[in-house]
């Protein structure tokens, strides 16, 4: 055999040896950037759509600059990460959240920019994705509006301020968390892309809770809540920074669930 024909067999033998791309399910919801964002969040691993990952929100986009998304996954076990995003957006993902010591429960506010559908995707321990969500009718340009701060011009005397609450109760230490941030999309004449960036939550031993990873897509005035497995005193760490570098920083004690009536 000669050597052309050697390696044309190796390279051949190769080709069948590697593993067959995974293919995407059909999209029950019929969007058309369903395969190219699929791909593209998801990669090659294995996908799947599941209504157990409950994608919350409201029938109507009352104000698509500031539009509440929940997503419970706490009917599954084994989660580690979350993704929420929205498939025509310009700026499709909104959240990629990676848990470590937390329930499987978010929520924030995202910009939605025309109808869209909505989806929330939760990784489990091998690999996989679960994927659920629905369309939401909305007026538009909630990604190419200017923020409202940036319109009164008090953007940058807020710029940084942080409110936090934290609240243990049977579920776990249920933490919310407000910034003051104008979100900038990129997507508006003469104002960059600007946005925070990053979460990360931790115990006051330097336990691990979750980090969030935060796109320009979420709503200007960011407020996130989650769930995280701390004890009942335990005091809750957040650490943050935005894409200009810089710091945020809030330490939360918890307060004692109210009494049920």
């Amino acid at each position: 055999m000669s050597r052309f024909a050697c390696c044309l067999a190796a390279v051949l033998a190769m080709i069948a040896a590697a593993p067959a791309q995974a293919a995407l399910p059909a999209d029950p919801l019929g969007s058309p950037m369903w395969q190219r964002l699929g791909k593209t969040l998801f990669g090659d691993a294995p996908v799947r759509f599941d209504p157990r990952v409950r994608v919350i929100f409201p029938d109507i986009a009352e104000n698509q600059r500031q539009f509440p998304v929940a997503i419970d996954a706490r009917g599954i076990v084994g989660v580690k990460r979350i993704l929420l995003f929205a498939d025509l957006n310009p700026i499709p993902l909104a959240v990629d959240y990676t848990l470590d010591a937390a329930q499987p429960y978010f929520s924030t506010r995202i910009k939605l920019d025309q109808r869209t559908p909505v989806r929330g995707a939760v990784q489990l321990a091998d690999g996989s994705w679960l994927v659920s969500g629905g369309w939401i009718d909305a007026a538009g340009g909630g990604c190419s509006l200017p923020p409202i701060s940036r319109v009164k011009g008090d953007w940058a005397e807020h710029l940084g301020e942080v409110r936090g609450v934290a609240r243990w109760g049977t579920g776990g230490m249920r933490i919310r968390l407000a910034f003051r941030h104008p979100m900038d999309t990129g997507l508006i004449d003469n104002i960059p892309t600007y946005n925070l960036e990053e979460v990360a939550l931790t115990g006051g031993e330097g336990r691990r809770f979750g980090d969030l990873r935060i796109e320009a897509s979420v709503a200007e005035d960011p407020e996130f809540t989650m769930i995280v497995d701390a004890s009942q005193n335990e005091e809750v760490v957040m650490t943050g920074r935005d894409t200009n570098g810089i710091d945020y920083a809030a330490r939360l004690t918890p307060a004692a669930a109210a009494a049920p009536r």
